[in-house]
């Protein structure tokens, strides 16, 4: 099982769009024991949106999906809908 993950930022407003098949290990580097990328910039992230697929192929075309302008036209309505 995969994950497509999205996390966000409060603090700097930045996005940042993945995948994963383990999401808490994969959180917990983003957020505490990464030490090189560009996500331990923006730390603390939450996690804002997730989607599962069966396969890696679906969840890489998802995550590609996302981190177009229409993926994150998308990503931020969902800012906008959390924040009301």
């Amino acid at each position: 099982m995969y994950i497509v993950y999205v996390l966000y930022s409060v603090q700097f407003d930045k996005i940042y769009v993945g995948f994963t098949n383990n999401l808490e290990n994969r959180f917990k580097s983003h957020n505490e024991l990464g030490t090189k990328g560009w996500t331990i910039k923006f730390r603390p992230w939450t996690i804002l949106h997730t989607e599962t697929f069966n396969d890696k192929s679906s969840a890489m075309k998802r995550e590609r999906q996302l981190k177009s302008a229409g993926g994150r036209a998308f990503i931020r309505e969902l800012l906008q809908q959390r924040s009301q």
